[in-house]
């Protein structure tokens, strides 16, 4: 099954794909956020489209306690909100610390801080779907 991972942010989305198997994950794009959140769920659902994909991933960012906070709340909020544009189910999934984990690995890759902020959200969406794919099996056995 082909899925999309998304990383909501309030200036940038960003947006990871697995293959077709549903087992890797990758970078797929980062969306800049419009005026209106009805034309970024137009680009997320167009990219569903385009990508084949019959499930959406939407990375939810409890807080470290795993308590859900306001950034949560709007996270829920929105993917309500995708699920009646998209066409497939959208379920959400814990994000914590994804943009930690993807920001330093492309420190790793001696990146310049400038090329990070344009790649860091769709990388970060790509660790999120990962996590999620990998999880497939104990998803199956509840």
């Amino acid at each position: 099954m082909r899925v999309l991972g998304i990383d909501l942010g309030s200036k940038r989305i960003g947006v990871a794909v697995s293959d077709r198997s549903g087992t890797i994950a990758s970078p797929l794009t980062v969306v800049l956020r419009g005026r209106r959140r009805a034309d970024d769920h137009a680009r997320l659902r167009a990219l569903v489209i385009e990508e084949e994909a019959e499930r959406v991933v939407v990375g939810l960012p409890l807080s470290l306690d795993g308590s859900i906070g306001p950034a949560a709340a709007g996270a829920m909020a929105e993917a309500e909100e995708l699920a009646s544009v998209v066409g497939v189910p959208v379920e959400t999934f814990d994000e914590r610390l994804t943009t930690v984990s993807a920001d330093r690995a492309l420190m790793e890759f001696k990146m310049r801080a400038q090329a990070r902020r344009r790649v860091v959200d769709k990388v970060a969406a790509a660790v999120m779907l990962q996590t999620w794919l990998d999880g497939g099996a104990q998803r199956e056995q509840r």
